[in-house]
Protein backbone atom coordinates (compact mmCIF):
# COMPACT_ATOMS: atom_id res chain seq x y z
CA UNK A 1 0.00 0.00 0.00
CA UNK A 2 1.05 3.45 -0.99
CA UNK A 3 -0.28 4.80 2.00
CA UNK A 4 -1.32 8.00 0.31
CA UNK A 5 -5.42 8.99 0.81
CA UNK A 6 -7.44 9.94 -1.67
CA UNK A 7 -10.83 11.72 -2.52
CA UNK A 8 -13.91 9.96 -3.66
CA UNK A 9 -13.28 9.00 -7.60
CA UNK A 10 -16.78 10.14 -8.38
CA UNK A 11 -16.46 13.47 -6.41
CA UNK A 12 -14.95 15.90 -3.98
CA UNK A 13 -13.82 14.79 -0.49
CA UNK A 14 -13.57 11.99 1.12
CA UNK A 15 -16.01 9.08 1.77
CA UNK A 16 -18.71 9.67 4.05
CA UNK A 17 -18.82 13.28 4.40
CA UNK A 18 -21.83 15.19 1.62
CA UNK A 19 -24.12 18.15 1.90
CA UNK A 20 -27.10 17.85 3.61
CA UNK A 21 -29.86 20.59 3.45
CA UNK A 22 -32.93 19.00 5.78
CA UNK A 23 -31.58 21.48 8.70
CA UNK A 24 -31.98 23.95 6.59
CA UNK A 25 -35.82 24.97 5.99
CA UNK A 26 -34.72 28.00 3.75
CA UNK A 27 -32.57 26.40 0.98
CA UNK A 28 -34.83 23.65 -0.88
CA UNK A 29 -37.71 26.96 -1.65
CA UNK A 30 -34.57 29.02 -2.71
CA UNK A 31 -32.97 26.84 -4.84
CA UNK A 32 -36.45 25.67 -6.64
CA UNK A 33 -37.63 29.41 -6.95
CA UNK A 34 -34.23 30.19 -8.58
CA UNK A 35 -33.38 27.03 -10.60
CA UNK A 36 -36.45 24.84 -10.80
CA UNK A 37 -34.94 21.57 -8.99
CA UNK A 38 -36.07 20.09 -5.58
CA UNK A 39 -33.83 19.53 -3.47
CA UNK A 40 -36.02 16.67 -1.85
CA UNK A 41 -36.26 14.98 -5.19
CA UNK A 42 -35.14 11.46 -4.89
CA UNK A 43 -31.33 11.76 -6.19
CA UNK A 44 -29.36 9.68 -8.04
CA UNK A 45 -26.42 7.54 -6.57
CA UNK A 46 -22.72 8.05 -8.06
CA UNK A 47 -22.48 4.75 -10.31
CA UNK A 48 -20.89 1.56 -9.03
CA UNK A 49 -16.88 1.57 -9.90
CA UNK A 50 -17.46 -2.14 -10.85
CA UNK A 51 -19.99 -1.55 -13.60
CA UNK A 52 -17.24 1.10 -15.33
CA UNK A 53 -15.62 -0.17 -18.11
CA UNK A 54 -12.00 0.88 -17.54
CA UNK A 55 -9.58 0.47 -20.48
CA UNK A 56 -6.75 -1.77 -20.15
CA UNK A 57 -3.40 -0.60 -19.21
CA UNK A 58 -0.93 0.08 -22.18
CA UNK A 59 2.38 -0.15 -20.86
CA UNK A 60 5.71 -2.33 -22.12
CA UNK A 61 7.23 -5.01 -19.59
CA UNK A 62 10.45 -2.23 -19.44
CA UNK A 63 9.01 0.61 -18.69
CA UNK A 64 7.48 -1.11 -15.97
CA UNK A 65 10.28 -2.37 -14.59
CA UNK A 66 12.52 0.82 -15.11
CA UNK A 67 9.67 2.46 -12.68
CA UNK A 68 9.40 -0.56 -10.48
CA UNK A 69 13.61 -0.36 -10.00
CA UNK A 70 12.98 3.90 -9.30
CA UNK A 71 10.14 3.45 -6.62
CA UNK A 72 9.65 -0.33 -5.60
CA UNK A 73 7.13 -2.72 -6.94
CA UNK A 74 4.61 -2.05 -4.20
CA UNK A 75 4.72 2.31 -5.16
CA UNK A 76 3.79 1.56 -8.93
CA UNK A 77 -0.02 0.62 -9.04
CA UNK A 78 -1.97 -0.26 -12.02
CA UNK A 79 -5.05 -1.45 -10.63
CA UNK A 80 -8.43 0.28 -12.17
CA UNK A 81 -9.43 2.29 -9.09
CA UNK A 82 -5.99 4.02 -8.91
CA UNK A 83 -6.03 4.51 -12.39
CA UNK A 84 -9.46 6.05 -12.34
CA UNK A 85 -8.53 8.38 -9.65
CA UNK A 86 -5.31 9.61 -11.57
CA UNK A 87 -7.72 10.59 -14.70
CA UNK A 88 -9.77 13.40 -13.69
CA UNK A 89 -9.66 16.71 -11.28
CA UNK A 90 -12.77 17.86 -10.12
CA UNK A 91 -13.55 20.14 -12.08
CA UNK A 92 -17.75 20.17 -13.10
CA UNK A 93 -16.95 18.59 -16.48
CA UNK A 94 -14.82 16.20 -14.97
CA UNK A 95 -17.30 15.22 -12.78
CA UNK A 96 -20.06 14.61 -15.10
CA UNK A 97 -17.89 12.56 -17.14
CA UNK A 98 -16.46 10.80 -14.62
CA UNK A 99 -19.49 9.62 -13.15
CA UNK A 100 -20.96 8.47 -16.83
CA UNK A 101 -18.03 6.20 -17.08
CA UNK A 102 -16.76 8.93 -20.01
CA UNK A 103 -12.67 7.28 -20.03
CA UNK A 104 -11.42 7.90 -23.51
CA UNK A 105 -8.12 8.07 -21.65
CA UNK A 106 -6.53 6.80 -18.88
CA UNK A 107 -3.38 6.88 -17.05
CA UNK A 108 -1.61 3.27 -17.63
CA UNK A 109 0.34 3.27 -14.61
CA UNK A 110 0.84 5.27 -11.23
CA UNK A 111 4.06 5.79 -9.27
CA UNK A 112 4.69 7.32 -5.77
CA UNK A 113 7.92 8.31 -5.53
CA UNK A 114 9.52 8.52 -2.23
CA UNK A 115 12.19 11.82 -2.47
CA UNK A 116 13.94 13.80 -5.16
CA UNK A 117 15.97 11.17 -6.48
CA UNK A 118 13.09 8.84 -7.35
CA UNK A 119 11.50 11.60 -8.77
CA UNK A 120 14.03 11.98 -11.26
CA UNK A 121 14.18 8.31 -11.90
CA UNK A 122 10.92 8.34 -13.20
CA UNK A 123 11.11 11.00 -15.65
CA UNK A 124 14.06 10.54 -16.93
CA UNK A 125 12.64 6.75 -17.70
CA UNK A 126 9.47 8.13 -19.17
CA UNK A 127 11.16 10.89 -21.42
CA UNK A 128 13.73 7.67 -22.47
CA UNK A 129 10.30 5.74 -23.25
CA UNK A 130 8.65 8.23 -24.85
CA UNK A 131 6.34 8.27 -22.57
CA UNK A 132 3.91 10.90 -21.15
CA UNK A 133 4.15 12.47 -17.52
CA UNK A 134 1.65 14.10 -15.43
CA UNK A 135 2.12 15.35 -12.13
CA UNK A 136 -0.49 14.58 -9.33
CA UNK A 137 -0.87 16.43 -5.99
CA UNK A 138 -4.17 16.29 -4.05
CA UNK A 139 -6.86 15.97 -7.17
CA UNK A 140 -8.57 19.20 -6.94
CA UNK A 141 -7.62 21.00 -9.77
CA UNK A 142 -10.82 22.47 -11.41
CA UNK A 143 -9.23 22.97 -14.89
CA UNK A 144 -8.76 20.11 -17.13
CA UNK A 145 -5.00 19.88 -15.81
CA UNK A 146 -5.09 16.49 -14.59
CA UNK A 147 -6.89 14.57 -17.75
CA UNK A 148 -4.73 13.00 -20.46
CA UNK A 149 -5.44 13.83 -24.03
CA UNK A 150 -7.81 11.60 -25.38
CA UNK A 151 -5.75 11.03 -28.79
CA UNK A 152 -2.42 10.46 -26.85
CA UNK A 153 -1.23 7.05 -28.32
CA UNK A 154 2.23 6.87 -25.93
CA UNK A 155 2.01 5.58 -22.50
CA UNK A 156 0.35 7.64 -19.17
CA UNK A 157 2.27 7.99 -16.56
CA UNK A 158 0.52 9.51 -13.22
CA UNK A 159 3.56 10.72 -11.12
CA UNK A 160 1.60 10.86 -7.15
CA UNK A 161 3.31 13.22 -4.79
CA UNK A 162 1.85 12.10 -1.74
CA UNK A 163 4.35 10.91 -0.09
CA UNK A 164 6.71 13.21 -0.19
CA UNK A 165 4.64 15.01 2.48
CA UNK A 166 7.30 16.92 5.42
CA UNK A 167 8.19 19.85 6.39
CA UNK A 168 12.23 19.65 6.10
CA UNK A 169 13.27 22.61 7.84
CA UNK A 170 12.46 26.08 9.15
CA UNK A 171 15.05 28.74 8.75
CA UNK A 172 13.04 30.87 11.97
CA UNK A 173 15.71 34.32 11.27
CA UNK A 174 14.45 34.45 7.88
CA UNK A 175 10.71 33.62 8.05
CA UNK A 176 11.32 30.40 5.69
CA UNK A 177 10.21 27.00 5.13
CA UNK A 178 11.38 23.82 3.02
CA UNK A 179 8.29 21.86 2.78
CA UNK A 180 8.07 18.96 0.12
CA UNK A 181 5.98 19.77 -2.94
CA UNK A 182 3.24 16.71 -1.83
CA UNK A 183 2.13 17.68 1.38
CA UNK A 184 -1.63 18.87 1.44
CA UNK A 185 -2.89 22.11 3.67
CA UNK A 186 -3.74 20.65 6.63
CA UNK A 187 -1.04 17.93 6.87
CA UNK A 188 1.67 21.36 6.34
CA UNK A 189 -0.32 23.44 8.68
CA UNK A 190 -0.05 20.93 11.34
CA UNK A 191 3.83 20.50 11.11
CA UNK A 192 3.72 23.84 11.26
CA UNK A 193 1.85 25.22 13.37
CA UNK A 194 3.81 22.40 16.32
CA UNK A 195 6.61 24.90 15.94
CA UNK A 196 4.94 27.84 16.45
CA UNK A 197 4.33 28.91 12.49
CA UNK A 198 2.10 29.24 9.92
CA UNK A 199 2.04 29.62 5.99
CA UNK A 200 -1.57 31.40 5.79
CA UNK A 201 -2.29 30.27 2.43
CA UNK A 202 -5.77 28.67 2.60
CA UNK A 203 -7.67 28.26 -1.06
CA UNK A 204 -10.87 26.86 -1.72
CA UNK A 205 -9.71 23.17 -1.87
CA UNK A 206 -7.11 23.42 1.09
CA UNK A 207 -8.22 20.49 2.48
CA UNK A 208 -7.34 18.38 -0.53
CA UNK A 209 -4.97 20.41 -2.60
CA UNK A 210 -0.66 20.35 -2.12
CA UNK A 211 1.95 22.88 -2.03
CA UNK A 212 3.17 21.77 -5.52
CA UNK A 213 -0.18 21.90 -6.94
CA UNK A 214 -0.42 25.47 -5.79
CA UNK A 215 2.84 26.34 -7.29
CA UNK A 216 1.48 24.94 -10.44
CA UNK A 217 -1.80 26.84 -10.87
CA UNK A 218 -0.55 30.11 -9.27
CA UNK A 219 -3.19 29.60 -6.36
CA UNK A 220 -4.29 32.21 -3.92
CA UNK A 221 -6.04 32.13 -1.07
CA UNK A 222 -8.74 33.77 0.78
CA UNK A 223 -6.37 34.71 3.47
CA UNK A 224 -4.17 36.22 0.28
CA UNK A 225 -5.04 39.64 1.39
CA UNK A 226 -2.15 39.40 4.14
CA UNK A 227 0.09 36.68 3.17
CA UNK A 228 -0.02 36.58 -0.54
CA UNK A 229 -0.65 34.65 -3.19
CA UNK A 230 1.47 31.92 -3.48
CA UNK A 231 3.52 33.47 -6.12
CA UNK A 232 4.98 35.70 -3.84
CA UNK A 233 4.92 33.42 -0.71
CA UNK A 234 7.02 30.75 -2.80
CA UNK A 235 11.10 32.28 -2.81
CA UNK A 236 12.72 28.86 -3.78
CA UNK A 237 12.28 25.27 -5.43
CA UNK A 238 13.64 22.67 -6.86
CA UNK A 239 11.98 21.53 -10.05
CA UNK A 240 12.91 18.39 -11.42
CA UNK A 241 13.79 18.17 -15.46
CA UNK A 242 15.05 15.12 -18.11
CA UNK A 243 18.53 14.81 -16.64
CA UNK A 244 19.04 17.59 -14.48
CA UNK A 245 17.12 19.75 -11.45
CA UNK A 246 16.28 23.45 -11.28
CA UNK A 247 17.53 25.02 -7.96
CA UNK A 248 16.64 28.11 -7.18
CA UNK A 249 17.57 29.62 -3.73
CA UNK A 250 14.99 31.56 -1.52
CA UNK A 251 16.14 34.61 -2.02
CA UNK A 252 14.12 38.16 -0.84
CA UNK A 253 14.57 39.53 -4.10
CA UNK A 254 16.89 39.30 -7.85
CA UNK A 255 17.78 40.97 -10.70
CA UNK A 256 18.68 38.19 -12.80
CA UNK A 257 17.38 38.49 -15.87
CA UNK A 258 13.69 37.08 -16.42
CA UNK A 259 12.34 35.37 -13.16
CA UNK A 260 12.59 31.66 -13.61
CA UNK A 261 10.82 31.63 -10.44
CA UNK A 262 7.44 33.13 -12.05
CA UNK A 263 8.28 30.61 -15.29
CA UNK A 264 7.44 28.10 -13.11
CA UNK A 265 4.66 29.36 -11.19
CA UNK A 266 1.43 28.36 -13.03
CA UNK A 267 3.19 25.86 -15.14
CA UNK A 268 1.29 22.89 -14.66
CA UNK A 269 3.83 20.63 -14.71
CA UNK A 270 4.67 21.20 -18.08
CA UNK A 271 8.11 22.44 -17.39
CA UNK A 272 9.48 19.58 -14.99
CA UNK A 273 8.23 18.48 -11.71
CA UNK A 274 8.42 20.58 -8.53
CA UNK A 275 9.62 18.25 -5.53
CA UNK A 276 9.98 21.05 -3.39
CA UNK A 277 10.02 25.33 -1.86
CA UNK A 278 11.23 27.68 0.13
CA UNK A 279 8.01 29.26 1.52
CA UNK A 280 7.29 32.57 3.68
CA UNK A 281 5.73 31.47 7.03
CA UNK A 282 4.64 33.81 9.74
CA UNK A 283 4.26 33.59 13.75
CA UNK A 284 1.11 32.37 14.48
CA UNK A 285 -0.91 35.33 15.34
CA UNK A 286 -2.08 36.34 18.73
CA UNK A 287 -5.51 37.03 17.44
CA UNK A 288 -7.62 35.84 14.90
CA UNK A 289 -11.15 37.51 14.12
CA UNK A 290 -13.73 37.19 11.04
CA UNK A 291 -16.37 40.03 11.65
CA UNK A 292 -19.42 40.48 9.30
CA UNK A 293 -21.04 43.46 7.89
CA UNK A 294 -23.71 44.24 5.77
CA UNK A 295 -24.08 46.75 2.90
CA UNK A 296 -27.52 48.40 1.47
CA UNK A 297 -25.92 47.45 -2.01
CA UNK A 298 -23.58 46.07 -4.43
CA UNK A 299 -22.25 49.66 -5.65
CA UNK A 300 -21.62 50.89 -1.87
CA UNK A 301 -19.76 47.28 -1.09
CA UNK A 302 -17.47 47.72 -4.03
CA UNK A 303 -16.62 51.23 -3.31
CA UNK A 304 -15.71 50.41 0.54
CA UNK A 305 -14.07 46.91 -0.57
CA UNK A 306 -11.89 49.61 -2.84
CA UNK A 307 -11.34 51.77 0.24
CA UNK A 308 -10.09 49.44 2.76
CA UNK A 309 -7.74 48.51 0.21
CA UNK A 310 -5.75 51.63 0.46
CA UNK A 311 -6.42 52.52 3.65
CA UNK A 312 -3.86 52.37 6.97
CA UNK A 313 -5.75 48.71 7.63
CA UNK A 314 -4.34 45.43 6.65
CA UNK A 315 -6.88 42.62 6.95
CA UNK A 316 -6.33 39.19 6.00
CA UNK A 317 -9.78 38.04 4.54
CA UNK A 318 -11.43 40.89 2.15
CA UNK A 319 -14.95 39.53 0.62
CA UNK A 320 -18.18 40.61 -0.14
CA UNK A 321 -20.84 38.93 -1.85
CA UNK A 322 -23.41 40.32 -4.03
CA UNK A 323 -27.04 40.29 -3.21
CA UNK A 324 -27.51 36.56 -5.15
CA UNK A 325 -25.03 35.45 -3.58
CA UNK A 326 -25.98 36.77 0.25
CA UNK A 327 -29.42 35.72 -0.70
CA UNK A 328 -28.08 32.47 -1.28
CA UNK A 329 -26.08 32.31 2.28
CA UNK A 330 -29.08 33.29 3.78
CA UNK A 331 -30.77 30.40 2.60
CA UNK A 332 -28.35 27.79 3.98
CA UNK A 333 -28.86 28.76 7.43
CA UNK A 334 -29.92 26.41 10.13
CA UNK A 335 -33.24 27.58 11.80
CA UNK A 336 -32.49 29.75 14.50
CA UNK A 337 -35.99 29.42 17.08
CA UNK A 338 -34.58 30.90 19.88
CA UNK A 339 -32.98 34.53 20.80
CA UNK A 340 -30.50 34.39 18.12
CA UNK A 341 -33.03 34.38 15.12
CA UNK A 342 -35.00 36.78 16.33
CA UNK A 343 -32.41 38.95 16.79
CA UNK A 344 -31.68 38.73 12.86
CA UNK A 345 -35.19 39.29 12.07
CA UNK A 346 -35.37 42.25 13.87
CA UNK A 347 -32.15 43.75 12.62
CA UNK A 348 -34.01 43.10 9.40
CA UNK A 349 -37.15 44.77 10.77
CA UNK A 350 -35.07 47.80 11.02
CA UNK A 351 -33.41 48.26 8.30
CA UNK A 352 -36.32 47.56 6.29
CA UNK A 353 -38.00 50.71 8.24
CA UNK A 354 -34.67 52.50 7.33
CA UNK A 355 -35.20 52.11 3.43
CA UNK A 356 -33.04 49.55 3.06
CA UNK A 357 -34.15 46.93 0.17
CA UNK A 358 -33.05 43.81 1.81
CA UNK A 359 -33.26 41.81 -1.44
CA UNK A 360 -30.17 43.66 -2.27
CA UNK A 361 -28.00 43.90 0.43
CA UNK A 362 -24.63 42.15 0.33
CA UNK A 363 -22.41 40.71 3.30
CA UNK A 364 -19.21 40.98 3.49
CA UNK A 365 -16.28 39.39 5.55
CA UNK A 366 -13.10 40.92 7.25
CA UNK A 367 -10.75 38.78 8.73
CA UNK A 368 -8.19 40.17 11.44
CA UNK A 369 -5.05 39.19 12.63
CA UNK A 370 -1.91 40.49 15.04
CA UNK A 371 -1.88 41.64 18.77
CA UNK A 372 -4.89 43.09 20.10
CA UNK A 373 -3.46 46.63 19.81
CA UNK A 374 -3.22 45.86 16.19
CA UNK A 375 -6.57 44.60 15.48
CA UNK A 376 -8.55 47.03 17.40
CA UNK A 377 -7.27 49.51 15.67
CA UNK A 378 -8.01 48.25 11.92
CA UNK A 379 -11.24 47.11 13.25
CA UNK A 380 -12.13 50.95 14.10
CA UNK A 381 -10.28 51.88 10.27
CA UNK A 382 -12.44 49.40 8.66
CA UNK A 383 -16.06 50.35 10.35
CA UNK A 384 -15.40 54.16 9.43
CA UNK A 385 -15.11 53.12 5.75
CA UNK A 386 -17.79 50.67 6.36
CA UNK A 387 -20.30 53.47 8.28
CA UNK A 388 -19.20 56.04 5.24
CA UNK A 389 -20.53 53.59 2.61
CA UNK A 390 -24.13 53.07 4.02
CA UNK A 391 -22.98 49.84 5.98
CA UNK A 392 -23.42 48.06 9.72
CA UNK A 393 -21.62 45.74 11.89
CA UNK A 394 -23.16 42.62 11.79
CA UNK A 395 -20.25 40.89 14.37
CA UNK A 396 -18.54 37.95 15.41
CA UNK A 397 -21.22 35.37 15.10
CA UNK A 398 -21.69 34.81 11.26
CA UNK A 399 -18.27 35.43 10.42
CA UNK A 400 -17.55 32.70 13.17
CA UNK A 401 -19.92 30.40 10.91
CA UNK A 402 -18.41 31.64 7.83
CA UNK A 403 -14.51 30.21 9.00
CA UNK A 404 -16.30 27.28 9.72
CA UNK A 405 -17.89 26.49 6.77
CA UNK A 406 -15.54 27.75 3.97
CA UNK A 407 -14.22 24.91 2.55
CA UNK A 408 -17.57 23.40 2.43
CA UNK A 409 -19.46 24.31 -0.91
CA UNK A 410 -17.92 22.13 -2.98
CA UNK A 411 -19.78 18.96 -1.35
CA UNK A 412 -22.77 21.18 -2.43
CA UNK A 413 -22.14 20.89 -5.67
CA UNK A 414 -22.09 16.79 -5.75
CA UNK A 415 -25.56 17.31 -3.75
CA UNK A 416 -26.64 19.08 -7.36
CA UNK A 417 -25.22 16.87 -9.45
CA UNK A 418 -26.86 13.87 -7.77
CA UNK A 419 -30.11 15.54 -8.50
CA UNK A 420 -29.39 16.02 -11.92
CA UNK A 421 -28.15 20.28 -11.28
CA UNK A 422 -25.12 21.44 -12.76
CA UNK A 423 -23.41 24.69 -10.89
CA UNK A 424 -19.84 25.87 -11.80
CA UNK A 425 -17.49 28.75 -10.78
CA UNK A 426 -15.46 30.89 -13.12
CA UNK A 427 -13.22 33.81 -11.55
CA UNK A 428 -11.25 36.70 -12.82
CA UNK A 429 -9.49 39.92 -11.90
CA UNK A 430 -9.65 43.38 -13.28
CA UNK A 431 -8.75 46.89 -12.19
CA UNK A 432 -11.05 48.95 -10.01
CA UNK A 433 -11.69 50.74 -12.63
CA UNK A 434 -13.36 47.94 -14.50
CA UNK A 435 -15.02 45.55 -11.93
CA UNK A 436 -18.29 47.07 -11.99
CA UNK A 437 -18.74 46.70 -16.22
CA UNK A 438 -16.84 43.40 -15.52
CA UNK A 439 -19.76 42.67 -12.98
CA UNK A 440 -22.56 43.87 -14.80
CA UNK A 441 -21.68 42.45 -18.46
CA UNK A 442 -20.91 38.79 -16.82
CA UNK A 443 -23.98 38.47 -14.79
CA UNK A 444 -25.70 39.63 -17.70
CA UNK A 445 -23.72 37.40 -20.49
CA UNK A 446 -24.53 34.44 -18.14
CA UNK A 447 -28.11 35.12 -18.39
CA UNK A 448 -28.53 35.18 -21.87
CA UNK A 449 -26.55 32.11 -22.08
CA UNK A 450 -29.51 30.55 -20.16
CA UNK A 451 -31.97 32.12 -21.94
CA UNK A 452 -30.32 30.37 -25.55
CA UNK A 453 -30.60 27.28 -23.79
CA UNK A 454 -34.27 27.57 -22.41
CA UNK A 455 -33.59 26.74 -18.78
CA UNK A 456 -33.73 28.51 -15.84
CA UNK A 457 -29.89 29.59 -14.50
CA UNK A 458 -29.04 31.38 -11.56
CA UNK A 459 -25.15 33.12 -10.98
CA UNK A 460 -23.96 34.80 -8.12
CA UNK A 461 -20.70 36.19 -7.86
CA UNK A 462 -18.55 37.53 -4.65
CA UNK A 463 -15.08 40.04 -4.00
CA UNK A 464 -11.79 38.65 -2.55
CA UNK A 465 -8.38 38.96 -2.88
CA UNK A 466 -8.13 42.95 -2.74
CA UNK A 467 -4.74 44.47 -4.53
CA UNK A 468 -3.96 48.03 -4.59
CA UNK A 469 -4.64 48.35 -8.38
CA UNK A 470 -7.98 45.70 -8.47
CA UNK A 471 -9.58 42.61 -7.19
CA UNK A 472 -10.38 38.87 -7.85
CA UNK A 473 -14.66 38.64 -8.85
CA UNK A 474 -16.04 35.08 -8.07
CA UNK A 475 -18.88 33.47 -9.91
CA UNK A 476 -21.02 31.00 -9.28
CA UNK A 477 -23.38 29.74 -11.72
CA UNK A 478 -26.06 26.88 -11.23
CA UNK A 479 -28.94 25.37 -13.41
CA UNK A 480 -31.09 21.93 -14.17
CA UNK A 481 -29.54 21.47 -17.89
CA UNK A 482 -33.29 19.37 -18.95
CA UNK A 483 -31.80 16.74 -20.83
CA UNK A 484 -30.11 13.32 -20.42
CA UNK A 485 -26.81 12.83 -21.41
CA UNK A 486 -23.21 13.69 -20.08
CA UNK A 487 -22.72 14.75 -23.70
CA UNK A 488 -26.01 16.83 -23.97
CA UNK A 489 -25.55 18.30 -20.13
CA UNK A 490 -21.70 19.39 -21.19
CA UNK A 491 -22.86 21.15 -24.29
CA UNK A 492 -25.38 23.20 -22.12
CA UNK A 493 -22.92 23.60 -19.67
CA UNK A 494 -20.30 24.64 -22.19
CA UNK A 495 -22.65 27.43 -23.46
CA UNK A 496 -22.84 28.94 -20.19
CA UNK A 497 -19.38 28.58 -19.15
CA UNK A 498 -18.07 30.21 -22.25
CA UNK A 499 -20.23 33.15 -22.50
CA UNK A 500 -19.19 33.96 -18.96
CA UNK A 501 -15.10 33.16 -19.93
CA UNK A 502 -15.40 35.19 -23.14
CA UNK A 503 -17.06 38.26 -21.45
CA UNK A 504 -13.85 38.36 -19.01
CA UNK A 505 -11.16 38.65 -21.75
CA UNK A 506 -13.44 40.77 -23.79
CA UNK A 507 -13.75 43.43 -21.37
CA UNK A 508 -9.90 42.97 -20.51
CA UNK A 509 -9.81 40.96 -17.45
CA UNK A 510 -8.06 38.07 -16.90
CA UNK A 511 -9.31 34.47 -17.82
CA UNK A 512 -8.30 32.88 -14.13
CA UNK A 513 -6.88 34.74 -10.83
CA UNK A 514 -5.73 31.28 -9.28
CA UNK A 515 -7.29 28.19 -10.92
CA UNK A 516 -5.10 27.85 -13.32
CA UNK A 517 -5.43 27.11 -17.43
CA UNK A 518 -5.12 23.25 -17.94
CA UNK A 519 -6.96 22.79 -20.96
CA UNK A 520 -10.87 24.25 -19.90
CA UNK A 521 -9.32 28.03 -20.01
CA UNK A 522 -6.70 27.54 -22.63
CA UNK A 523 -8.83 28.13 -26.01
CA UNK A 524 -8.69 32.10 -24.18
CA UNK A 525 -4.87 32.43 -23.75
CA UNK A 526 -3.92 34.04 -26.77
CA UNK A 527 -6.78 36.58 -26.18
CA UNK A 528 -5.79 37.12 -22.85
CA UNK A 529 -1.82 37.44 -22.90
CA UNK A 530 -1.84 38.25 -26.60
CA UNK A 531 -0.60 36.34 -29.71
CA UNK A 532 2.91 37.70 -29.35
CA UNK A 533 2.95 36.49 -25.33
CA UNK A 534 1.73 33.25 -26.35
CA UNK A 535 4.55 32.72 -28.53
CA UNK A 536 7.08 33.43 -26.08
CA UNK A 537 5.18 30.52 -23.70
CA UNK A 538 5.21 28.34 -26.76
CA UNK A 539 8.88 28.94 -27.50
CA UNK A 540 9.51 28.56 -23.53
CA UNK A 541 7.51 25.29 -23.13
CA UNK A 542 9.28 23.43 -26.71
CA UNK A 543 12.50 24.75 -25.22
CA UNK A 544 11.92 22.77 -22.18
CA UNK A 545 9.90 20.11 -23.41
CA UNK A 546 10.41 19.33 -27.13
CA UNK A 547 8.96 15.69 -27.10
CA UNK A 548 5.68 16.90 -25.54
CA UNK A 549 6.30 14.35 -22.66
CA UNK A 550 5.49 16.34 -19.45
CA UNK A 551 2.06 17.38 -19.33
CA UNK A 552 1.37 18.14 -23.15
CA UNK A 553 -2.20 19.95 -24.07
CA UNK A 554 -2.18 21.84 -21.10
CA UNK A 555 -2.03 25.58 -20.64
CA UNK A 556 -1.48 26.73 -24.59
CA UNK A 557 -4.42 26.58 -27.13
CA UNK A 558 -4.50 23.21 -28.93
CA UNK A 559 -3.78 24.46 -32.03
CA UNK A 560 -0.24 25.70 -30.87
CA UNK A 561 0.94 22.92 -29.43
CA UNK A 562 3.78 21.34 -31.86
Amino acid sequence: MTGVAHQKWWGWGVEGVAFNHRDKPKMAPFVYDKVGIDLNAPGSPPPNFDDLDVPAPRIGEELTGTLTAAVGREHVRDDDLERVIHTYGKGLPDLVRVRAGDLPRVPDVVVYPADESQVQAVVDAVVAADAVLIPFGGGSNISGSLTPPADEQRTVVSLDLGRMNRVLEVDEEAGLARIQAGVQGPDMEDQLNSRGWTVGHQPDSFRHSTLGGWIATRSSGMQSDKYGDIADITRGLRMVQPGKVVVLRPLPSTSTGPSVREMILGSEGRLGVVTEAWVHVHRLPENRDIIAYLYPSWDAALAAMQEISVSDAAPTVTRVSDANETQFSLSTQKESAGLKGKAQQALFDVLARRGWDLEQACLSYIGYEGGAGKVKAEKNVVGRIVRRHGGIKLGRGPGALYDQKKFDTPYIRDFLLDIGGLADVSETAAPWSKLPEVYMATTRAAREAFERIGVRGFIMCHLSHSYHSGACLYFTFAFAPGVDGAQEQLERYWTVKKAIQQTFVDLGATLSHHHGVGTDHAHWLEEDISPAGTDVMVSLLQGVDPGRNLNPGTIIPAQREW
